[in-house]
């Protein structure tokens, strides 16, 4: 979490955090992180921690990969050094960090894409992760999760969830969204996919999102979601308020005493103005980044937590309806 102290980090209420496969592996290395005692002595974090299995991060680098059925070559987009990613060296790598739950290696094609290519995509990825299961072996209190891929084709999303039931997972991911096909064709996907899912597992939709995205995929079904969305907004001067983003550099915050958000008790809200958090952003300094980003962090765990006490209490539905009509009124400008 850039900009943040993991202890600031769990003060917000975060109880997970997701590490990035990737980039753990081409810098410092697994290797060097288990020799110095795992991921969470090596971060100070002493809460659950899930790592990503790689294979997202590896199919964007188009130009420096090649895919086989063993896996994924790839050269580093940091030194060009060459690698080898494969099912058991993804679940290697993510043993040696040490995760508490890890994510099967799967093959992610950017959409829009032909039936035939997502089709192929989608068999190679179940293929993949009955190697991954395998190699995963067993590991009292960790989790191992498959995911489903298939795009935006049902039948496709059925097959995947049927191999994936028969080999069994932990807990279960939907893939391959958050991927430029946009918000209505993703709904679309999830008035299906999650109920193609075990029910009595964490069904986790990965990559998302927005707010609005958020609340639209809870509504579907889904349990769990991770985005770099909080983090990388604070540290562009975007802020998220329960009346839509806030560009914090725009000319108009630049006299604003008021807080970003007045219901707020985060840190940013509760000991600065929209005047100041103006300033610092416009004048590069690191603070900006530090409380906007506190400040997402903040109104995300408040917006997970309130849909928890509606889904809890039977009123989901008017809690949507309140989080639309709070949006709906937008950010209201100093009169």
């Amino acid at each position: 979490m850039k900009a943040m102290l993991p202890e600031s980090v769990r003060a917000t209420g975060a109880d997970i955090l997701l590490g990035n496969t990737y980039h753990l592996m081409l810098r410092p290395t697994a290797e060097r992180i288990a020799r110095l005692g795992g991921l969470h002595g090596f971060m100070n974090w002493d809460r659950p921690i899930l790592t990503d299995s790689g294979g997202f991060q590896v199919m964007s680098l188009a130009d420096l990969r090649k895919l086989t059925e063993e896996g994924v070559s790839f050269k580093s987009h940091i030194d060009g050094s060459k690698h080898m990613l494969s099912p058991e060296r993804s679940m290697e790598i993510q043993r040696l960090l040490g995760s508490d739950i890890v994510m099967c290696f799967d093959e992610c094609p950017a959409l829009p894409a032909e039936r035939a290519q997502i089709a192929e995509s989608m068999r190679l990825s179940m293929r993949w992760a009955q190697r991954s299961r395998d190699a995963f072996g067993d590991r009292p209190g960790h989790a191992l999760f498959g995911i489903q891929q298939g795009g935006l084709e049902q039948d496709l999303r059925a097959e995947s969830a049927e191999a994936l039931r028969g080999i069994g997972f932990d807990g279960y991911a939907i893939g391959g969204l958050a991927v430029g096909e946009g918000q209505e064709a993703m709904f679309g996907c999830l008035d299906y996919a999650p109920d193609q899912l075990p029910s009595d597992k964490p069904r986790y939709l990965m990559g998302v999102g927005k707010p609005d995205d958020i609340v639209g995929a809870v509504k579907r079904g889904v349990d769990m979601m991770d985005c770099v969305l909080p983090s990388r907004s604070g540290r562009t001067g975007q802020a998220w308020t329960r009346r839509g983003p806030v560009a914090i550099k725009n000319a108009r915050h630049a006299d604003d005493p008021r807080p970003l958000d007045e219901t707020c008790t985060c840190p940013a809200c509760t000991g600065y103005s929209r005047a100041y958090l103006h300033h610092v952003f416009r004048a590069g300094e690191m603070i900006s980044g530090m409380l906007l980003t506190w400040h997402n962090l903040h109104y995300f765990q408040e917006l997970m937590s309130g849909m928890r006490a509606a889904i809890a209490s039977g009123t989901f539905e008017a809690w949507e309806a309140e989080f639309h009509a709070q949006r709906a009124l937008g950010d209201i400008e100093r009169v």
